[in-house]
């Protein structure tokens, strides 16, 4: 059973290393959007889609107000072999299968997306799917990066504002029930010289990147001026109708 701790988009709370400050920061904030939504879920089962390690299926499950019951999906065999060894339980399950193409055989009361719609080639696609999964008054909860990171993470293949993150939902007639805001500082100096191990699987030679791409450049550059040296994400929970 394989799983990078120091992965990008591999994080697990028992393999943080100590004193690696950016990953557990970035488990914080993590930690932090799973509390939020496992807040705002309604009695019934959760599908949490791309669960990565399976911490945060659990912790929908371990901190839900209402009874609920979890499946936590992922692309990745090793995630879920790892999720399946260190999270499952009584309640919570997981499955290996591609967002995409995700389906079951009956609707979903809560559907969580944590950092997922970043990566995908076609947000828009992925997110009319999921909101078919939604049972009548479901609830979807989702959270984007909100600042710059396509630049830095060679994972994400799309940038996000506010504005057109809610702007992916808005034909689906979905009720805004409430948004989680987060700041996440960073230091420069830090991603320039890769000392941490998480930093490490930053996009080698921005430089070049941004000769090649001189529009992130432009974004990256009116996002410092704006925010700082700062990432910002947003979590925002959507009810769909009742009928």
């Amino acid at each position: 059973m394989t799983l990078n701790p120091d992965s990008l988009e591999r994080l697990d709370p028992n393999r943080v290393q100590a004193g690696d400050t950016t990953g557990e920061e970035t488990l914080r904030l993590h930690l932090e959007r799973y509390r939020f939504a496992a807040g705002h879920l309604r009695a019934g089962r959760v599908l949490d889609i791309a669960c990565g390690a399976g911490y945060g299926t659990r912790e929908l499950c371990d901190l839900a107000t209402v009874p609920v019951t979890g499946l936590g999906v992922d692309i990745s065999e090793s995630a879920i072999d790892y999720a399946r060894a260190h999270y499952e339980q009584p309640g919570t399950e997981f499955q290996c299968a591609d967002a995409m193409v995700f389906r079951d055989d009956a609707p979903f009361e809560n559907i969580v997306s944590i950092e997922t719609i970043e990566h995908l080639p076609n947000p828009t696609e992925f997110v009319d799917r999921i909101v078919s999964l939604l049972a009548p008054g479901g609830v979807f909860i989702a959270s984007v990066p909100t600042t710059p990171s396509v630049d830095a993470n060679p994972y994400h293949l799309h940038d996000f504002t506010p504005r057109s993150f809610r702007r992916l939902f808005e034909k689906h007639q979905l009720e805004e029930l409430a948004s989680f805001g987060q700041d996440q500082p960073f230091s420069a100096g830090q991603v320039v010289k890769r000392s941490e191990d998480r930093m490490q699987q930053v996009r080698s030679n921005l430089l070049a990147y941004y000769l090649k791409h001189p529009s992130s450049l432009v974004k990256r550059v009116v996002s410092t001026v704006r925010h700082g040296f700062k990432n910002k994400y947003l979590t925002v929970v959507w009810r769909s109708p009742l009928t």
